[in-house]
């Protein structure tokens, strides 16, 4: 996330042309920040065009108390004017540079300079059009601002401190070159006044009193950039915000949404490599080679999408961690990142409803006119290596070890024995089912067995179903 730095005062336009283009880049890059950003701006806008329909109604309801003659009813209708512009910026509204947002905005403040340095012309009486201009309009301005700030970026809020600034500038010059004026009030004011020259100043009808006027300009510029700059801090909170969305978001990809809350609330670095006992489940579709080469490539993937949403919804229903998928095959863990004493006994009965949740997925292969399949499963409990790995751009949380190899074998050697799950008895001696005293739950599972894994001297004892 940038500061804004400076070091040189007069860097500050290109700076925040920087500052802009960095903003840019991470919103195209973050799917989330470019949601949160579009959201804020629509949601925003709507509150402004609300807020500022109210405001102006009030200035319609005001003017007749200030102007009590029928004149005031061209000033109304501008306001009228004014309200169905802010309605059309809400139509044309969109994230990032909008080239016909910016026309809008910048033709309300034109509208509004325009419409305080020149006269009234259903006013029938001779006026210098310095009194028009210095009537004390210049507040009006604040509202448009004021909007401003819940509907555009810091950037636009600068920019409309700074057409301001220049509008009602170039307004003033205006005003002075070529306003109309009425020298006979001027003659008068400098009689009743020759001994007051600092009254007769603010008096003097045809002077814009360009003191006050560059101190207007001065106040509203100094107001729009601490708005700009409270924006940008807004901005850099909702930009820290996606960052965190995105990182939960990539954790729910892997941990059941209970455990998100805890890993994102928590100070401890899950990528930090360490060892701990974890139960390693793997499963995969037996014969998907064959299904795959029987149907068509559009099956092939619906198969596949509904397959890892049942062992997705398995897993974390059991309070698994899902590791990756391996083509057809899931790889699953239970005690990661953080162990509990329950995690053998979740990998036992996670194993056990996916064997039942197999028969109501065939259910719907059926209904889809697809060949029902059979799934096999493989689950050892051990001690694990966790950590990052990879290059930095393609950094992956990692389960390794002995443990997992044994896990992957015994799910490959469910095919040797003719069964749907092959189980260690590591696995289930650390979940608390005795071969003697298994639960009427498991009662389906074999005698244990000892087998020879491919890859390893010692036979290892399972038990099978």
């Amino acid at each position: 996330m940038s500061a804004l730095k400076l070091t040189n005062p007069f860097r500050i336009f290109a700076r925040l042309r920087e500052l802009r283009d960095e903003e840019r880049k991470q919103a195209q890059s973050n799917l989330f920040l470019s949601q949160a950003l579009e959201k804020e701006k629509m949601e925003g806008h709507r509150l402004a065009v609300i807020a500022r329909t109210v405001a102006l109604g009030l200035v319609v309801l005001l003017i007749p108390f200030l102007n009590p003659t029928l004149s005031a009813l061209y000033y109304q209708a501008w306001v009228l004017v004014f309200i169905a512009l802010g309605w059309l910026q809400l139509r044309l509204a969109s994230v990032g540079y909008s080239r016909a947002e910016l026309l809008l905005i910048f033709l309300d403040l034109f509208l509004l300079t325009a419409l305080f340095t020149t006269a009234n012309p259903f006013v029938s009486e001779d006026m210098p059009t310095a009194i028009t201009y210095r009537f004390d309009n210049f507040i009006y301005f604040f509202i448009i601002l004021a909007v401003g700030t819940l509907a555009y970026s810091w950037r636009t809020v600068w920019a409309i401190g700074t057409w301001v600034a220049i509008l009602w500038m170039l307004g003033m010059i205006r005003v002075s070159l070529f306003g109309h004026e009425v020298p006979e009030l001027s003659t008068l004011a400098a009689q009743a006044f020759s001994a007051n020259p600092i009254v007769l100043g603010e008096l003097d009808p045809n002077s814009v009193q360009p003191g006050v006027r560059i101190q207007e300009i001065v106040v509203f510029f100094m107001v729009a950039a601490i708005l700009a700059l409270k924006g940008w801090r807004s901005n850099q909170l909702l930009m820290r915000q996606a960052d965190i969305a995105a990182e939960r978001a990539n954790l729910s990809r892997y941990f059941p949404s209970s455990l998100v809350d805890v890993l994102a609330s928590s100070d401890r670095d899950i990528g930090a490599v360490r060892t701990q006992d974890v139960a390693v489940l793997f499963t995969d579709i037996v014969g998907f080679t064959e299904f795959a080469e029987r149907h068509k490539p559009e099956q092939v993937m619906t198969l596949l999408r509904r397959y890892h949403a049942m062992v997705e919804r398995v897993i974390f229903q059991n309070g698994g961690t899902l590791d990756k998928y391996l083509g057809d095959g899931v790889m699953a863990t239970f005690g990661t990142p953080e162990t509990k004493p329950s995690d053998a006994a979740n990998a036992l009965k996670a194993t056990t409803q996916l064997l039942e949740e197999n028969e109501a997925f065939n259910k719907g292969q059926a209904d889809l006119g697809l060949d029902p399949i059979q799934i096999s499963v493989g689950v050892h409990f051990g001690p694990v290596i966790l950590g990052d790995i990879g290059p930095s751009r393609r950094l992956e949380f990692a389960v390794v070890g002995d443990t997992v190899n044994v896990a992957s074998r015994l799910e490959a050697a469910t095919r040797d024995l003719g069964c749907r799950c092959v189980v260690s008895e590591d696995l289930m001696r650390k979940a608390g089912y005795s071969n003697e005293a298994l639960q009427p739950g498991l009662a389906e599972f074999s005698e244990q067995q000892a087998i020879k894994l491919r890859g390893r001297k010692t036979p290892i004892n399972v038990c099978t179903i």
